[in-house]
């Protein structure tokens, strides 16, 4: 069974509420899966924005978007550390 990925938006701790424990939680756009590892790197680097990626779900269940956390950036407000000429 294949999984149909898809790149919705950029997440912050601040905008899950800085949840403590791994868990799937419901949100707005619906449930979200945050591991441990998610977490770990939330409390070293605070600012760090998730990209958001959708799961969709099979056609026959109506239990919402299911959603998990892919790449990061640890800087998301922060210029590039270099520049191009």
């Amino acid at each position: 069974m294949a999984v149909d990925k898809m790149t919705v938006d950029k997440i912050t701790w601040d905008k899950v509420g800085r949840v403590a424990e791994p868990g799937r939680y419901m949100y707005t756009f619906g449930w979200l899966t945050i591991t441990a590892g998610d977490l770990d790197i939330w409390k070293q680097y605070p600012q760090a924005a998730f990209t958001l990626l959708a799961q969709h779900a099979e056609p026959d269940e109506s239990i919402g978007e299911e959603f998990h956390l892919g790449a990061f950036d640890i800087a998301p407000d922060m210029p590039p550390p270099f520049t191009t000429h």
